[in-house]
């Protein structure tokens, strides 16, 4: 199976498409009975949301993290870290810039 090689480009990748499922599961956890455009546009008027958001998308990427750092898949780890600081920084800069 794919998900068990060690592999930058995985990690890269896992990376990329974790937080979307952590940002669709804290629409769902706190916001389900609003549509999503709803949300959405909320999202881009409360700043204070966007950290609360972001944290929990980059939880899966910890998530996701851990598993590889602890099954000893280094290179795949290291894809998801390097993805999880530029979104953390991207995530800073929209909080504070915008």
């Amino acid at each position: 199976m794919f998900l068990t090689k060690d592999n930058l480009k995985l990690g890269l990748a896992l990376g990329l498409f974790a937080p979307f499922i952590g940002m669709f599961g804290f629409y769902y956890w706190k916001f389900s009975t609003y549509p999503l455009k709803e949300f959405i546009l909320y999202l881009t008027e409360a700043k204070s949301l966007i950290t609360a958001m972001v944290t929990f998308s980059l939880m899966a990427n910890a998530i996701l993290f851990t598993i590889y750092i602890n099954t000893h898949k280094d290179k795949t780890a290291k894809g998801i870290f390097i993805v999880t600081i530029i979104y953390s920084v991207a995530a800073l800069i929209m909080k504070f810039v915008f």
